[in-house]
């Protein structure tokens, strides 16, 4: 086993935390956003010091190669992203991308040899914070998405992804998608729920991630005097869409491992003194039963359906994303819990409720993820945390399994 040196790790976790660092300890690094561009920069450099062939792809995925002893053999993809949340956690993504350049620095410094090829892997806008959909980076490279559908997606703002590449300097020369069959993909990643800390175990070997939908609702009413306008003949948008998220909520009541949530709402004309007249709202549905995802989203029309009647008001609906629920290799999963028997660490077998770029990238080779854990199970804020040792064992189990899959 080559473990991994945990001091050298430290400081560079810390280093590239401080790119983007908030006021309360937090990470805020949006996609080729000012700290983006400069993380990508540190990653760069730190990639060509250890002597790996960097490449960027034409949507901005950077690429570094550590060559084997066979040159014909596929290889195998380390990595996860750098982009964060808007004001989110220092560990959410940038950890896995750290846990893969220490793995590459700790087996050129012990002079590792392996058969295959190992990359690590940034991927571009991870997140979906700035521009939508989330996955963009692993979605393009695997044809989920068309390359020219991704160049031209658009931020609030109006910028479109090609903008931002060509202005930050990472829209790439490298064709976007596998230049040869692919071994395997690894990727670690914080847990974002509280089961391994209730446990007391350090790693988990994920079995696979919840299916989702993601969809938008737009309910049309009509503006009006909040003084004048009498009760009965109101058709405020507000209250229809009231009673859509509690609907949607108690939608999580009706089965087993089923999450349900209203994270974004728009009103308007947003005045105190005026009956509400649209209301936009997103709606995230997720199981590991895809058909219960289905019916999810078709309860939520029906949510929709009846409150309209009821408040006399119209709607819209629209499926924004998609992605059927994951099952990540034995391949994958057996070097990984053979890693964790070999680094001495306490984990266990789980299924993953959030959505990561080994989801895609099951589409092309064999993948899978571990994860450690998230204190508290918070994360998507700036209070996300995981406790030192913890990192440390995942990533000496993330290094073992990596060489294992590379032999």
């Amino acid at each position: 086993m080559t473990g991994i040196d945990p001091d050298r790790f430290r400081d560079t976790f810390e280093t590239y935390s401080d790119i983007g660092r908030t006021d309360n300890d937090g990470l805020h690094r949006l996609t080729l956003s000012e700290a983006d561009i400069r993380v990508r920069e540190q990653l760069v450099g730190d990639l060509e010091s250890v002597g790996v062939d960097v490449r960027i792809d034409e949507i901005g995925n950077i690429f570094g190669r550590r060559e084997g002893t066979d040159p014909d053999a596929a290889p195998v993809l380390i990595g996860s992203h750098l982009d964060s949340q808007p004001y989110g956690g220092r560990f959410d993504g940038q950890l896995g991308v750290l846990c893969a350049l220490e793995t590459l620095r700790a087996f050129d410094e012990h002079d590792v040899e392996h058969r295959r090829p190992i990359e690590l892997v940034n991927w571009t806008n991870e997140e979906g914070s700035r521009f939508k959909p989330a996955l963009m980076g692993s979605g393009t490279f695997v044809g989920e998405f068309s390359v020219e559908e991704t160049l031209a997606r658009t931020d609030a703002d109006g910028t479109t992804v090609k903008e931002a590449l060509e202005s930050a300097g990472y829209r790439g020369d490298a064709e976007c998608g596998p230049r040869e069959p692919i071994h395997s993909y690894l990727e670690l990643h914080v847990e974002q729920g509280p089961i391994l800390e209730e446990h007391g175990q350090s790693v988990a070997v994920v079995d696979g991630i919840y299916g989702m939908s993601w969809l938008e609702a737009t309910i049309e009413g009509t503006s009006d005097h909040a003084g004048p306008s009498p009760m009965h003949s109101r058709r405020d948008a507000l209250v229809a869409a009231t009673d859509v998220v509690q609907g949607i909520r108690r939608l999580s009541n009706r089965y087993d491992d089923v999450v349900t949530t209203v994270g974004e709402l728009t009103v308007e004309p947003g005045s105190i003194n005026v009956i509400p007249s649209e209301v936009t709202f997103t709606a995230d549905v997720r199981s590991y039963d895809d058909a219960i995802v289905a019916e999810l989203a078709e309860r939520v029309e029906s949510e929709l359906e009846a409150a309209c009647a009821r408040e006399g008001t119209e709607y819209e609906l629209e499926e924004l994303w998609r992605i059927e629920h994951t099952e990540f290799a034995k391949s994958v999963r057996t070097a990984a819990c053979e890693a964790a028997e070999e680094s001495g660490v306490s984990y266990r077998s789980m299924v993953g409720g959030a959505g990561h770029d080994a989801n895609y990238l099951t589409e092309v080779t064999d993948a899978g993820m571990l994860f450690v854990p998230s204190v508290d199970g918070r994360t998507h804020n700036e209070d996300e945390f995981t406790e030192w040792e913890d990192v440390v064992a995942g990533a000496n189990t993330f290094a073992e399994t990596t060489r294992r899959l590379s032999q």
